[in-house]
């Protein structure tokens, strides 16, 4: 039996399930106040969440607390981000700005470069011939047979994306091959991505019929 602040939360979480999926006859008002009070909360959490989780301890408490001068820079940096708001002194945020973006894009090359590209390029460097049976992975012959299927679908898809040469002949044929690999990885993630959203739903719906059988034993109906 819920307790009395677990059903009342438990109403209103499905209440505003149900009104989200009113949206699917029509636009009402009642996805609309779902939809308004999502954004809000969400706002106003990420506002609180970074207020606390750096605001306070990356510039205040090292410029005031510890009296580290140099946060300064990023005190004043951050401020003429506000000068959005007045238009006479709105090009000084292109300051803020400017040095944000450079350095985030900076930081990030570095990080995709380690991460992603490096990484998929020694993914993609494998052997194909002498490699010994695994009990998990199985036969030899077979990891080598599929080593050369990522190694084919990798050239061809990059081939595909080459257009400094016509792709006709060879080249055409192995573009045309590089677009059955691009379709199947698109369709698998594809696939995924409606399995992770069905098994939403599915929560959602259980969500639901959690609610209804817990009114019915509340209300005593049952």
């Amino acid at each position: 039996m819920p307790t009395p602040a677990e059903f009342v939360l438990l109403w209103v979480s499905s209440l505003l399930t149900l009104f989200v999926f009113s949206f699917l006859y029509k636009d009402n008002p009642f996805y609309k106040f779902a939809e308004y009070l999502y954004v809000g909360i969400s706002a106003g959490y990420y506002v609180a969440f970074d207020y606390q989780n750096n605001l306070v301890p990356n510039l205040w408490v090292p410029l005031v607390q510890q009296g580290k001068l140099e946060y300064i820079i990023a005190f004043v940096l951050g401020i003429l981000i506000i000068t959005r708001f007045f238009p006479k002194i709105a090009h000084l945020s292109r300051w803020s700005l400017s040095f944000m973006i450079g350095t985030v894009t900076g930081l990030a090359m570095v990080v995709v470069l380690q991460g992603d590209l490096i990484m998929q390029v020694g993914r993609t460097i494998l052997p194909v011939v002498g490699i010994p049976d695994d009990p998990v992975a199985g036969p030899g012959w077979w990891q080598g047979f599929q080593n050369l299927v990522i190694i084919i679908g990798v050239c061809a898809s990059l081939i595909y994306f080459y257009f400094s040469k016509e792709q006709r002949g060879f080249l055409g044929g192995t573009a045309k091959l590089g677009i059955w690999f691009l379709m199947i990885s698109f369709g698998a993630g594809f696939g995924f991505t409606v399995m992770a959203r069905l098994s939403l739903l599915i929560g959602r719906m259980d969500h639901l019929i959690n609610w209804v059988q817990k009114t019915i034993m509340v209300l005593g109906w049952g």
